[in-house]
């Protein structure tokens, strides 16, 4: 393409291809207890943000804006890199208020004041739709910690443990006793015994697999 782009256009773009690289950026807590393929960023972030959006509506909250506060809360990541609890002490960083006033310079107006509101409100923690994010987030490690367990024979339970004292709310307490207690196979185990049970597909009669629900 040849056409000229305007600045901020361009600036936007840069900011999307920016948060493209949280694919690869790695959750670095996962590698004291032998993780070395962790999951990314970007990956704990989809979750988180569905995990908020479940909650808000458990609790009341405004849905969207739980989910858009979960869906940047790393978001500066792509920048500062994800810092391992155990070296956060040693390390200062720049607030992730400003990291995100550095992200979208350039942007429309309107654009910038979005994104720079939501990263204030989820740092500054006081409302119900930023508590909520936040305990998604814990939550979030909560169930990535169980696959972990089952998935690769991890000791994650100082994550879980650590994690479950800072969920709180009502939702997110019954969501974490979930997630304690149901195998992380528990999804695909009852769509198993289901279609085995009626010899039949979601979508309808059984046919060449002969019951094989992985085909």
């Amino acid at each position: 393409m040849t056409d000229e782009i305007d600045l901020p256009t361009a600036q936007i773009a840069k900011f999307v291809y920016e948060m493209g690289f949280l694919k690869q950026v790695k959750r670095s807590g996962w590698s004291l207890v032998g993780i070395t393929d962790s999951e990314t960023v970007a990956e704990h972030s989809f979750r988180t943000a569905l995990i908020g959006l479940i909650l808000a509506c458990e609790e009341g909250a405004d849905v969207a804006r739980t989910a858009l506060l979960c869906l940047l809360h790393d978001s500066q990541e792509s920048r500062t890199g994800d810092i391992a609890s155990v070296g956060r002490p040693y390390v200062t960083t720049t607030h992730n208020v400003d990291v995100t006033a550095d992200q979208t310079v350039g942007f429309p107006q309107n654009i910038a004041s979005t994104l720079r509101e939501l990263v204030e409100e989820y740092e500054a923690g006081e409302t119900l739709e930023a508590k909520l994010a936040h305990e998604a987030d814990k939550l979030e490690c909560v169930y990535q910690a169980r696959e972990y367990q089952t998935q690769r024979a991890a000791d994650t339970s100082q994550w879980i443990r650590t994690c479950s004292e800072r969920i709180t709310s009502g939702a997110g307490r019954r969501l974490l006793r979930a997630a304690i207690n149901l195998p992380p196979a528990s999804w695909w185990q009852q769509f198993q015994e289901s279609y085995n049970r009626s010899g039949k597909s979601i979508h309808g009669r059984r046919g060449a697999t002969d019951g094989d629900p992985s085909t």
